[in-house]
């Protein structure tokens, strides 16, 4: 019923207003902004390394369509990282402030 998206960005910048559209558009609940994260990928055949800030989002599973989508239309990376954990258990008060705070 509820997820917790993982988005990394490139800084605090781009985390902030990519958080503050999903919150008008009631995509997510809460959104932790974690900067100073090492990633090491592969792109175009190299080896990359970079700081970015790792975004976690939560949300009702049944928006996590919608919130791709906006989230691709506002990311600047070509592939962005949205992947999308369930819940499976949690604080039953906080997942009651998720559902009402998501949604419209």
């Amino acid at each position: 019923m509820f997820s917790a998206v993982l988005v990394t960005v490139p800084n605090d910048k781009t985390a902030q207003k990519i958080a503050k559209d999903l919150f008008k558009n009631k995509l997510i609940a809460c959104a932790n902004l974690i900067p100073n994260i090492k990633s090491f990928y592969y792109w175009e055949n190299k080896l990359c390394r970079d700081m970015e800030v790792l975004m976690i989002l939560k949300t009702r599973k049944e928006l996590f369509t919608k919130l791709r989508q906006r989230i691709k239309s506002l990311h600047p990376y070509k592939i962005p990282e949205i992947i999308a954990l369930p819940i499976l258990q949690g604080n039953a008060e906080y997942l009651k402030w998720i559902k009402e705070n998501t949604g419209k």
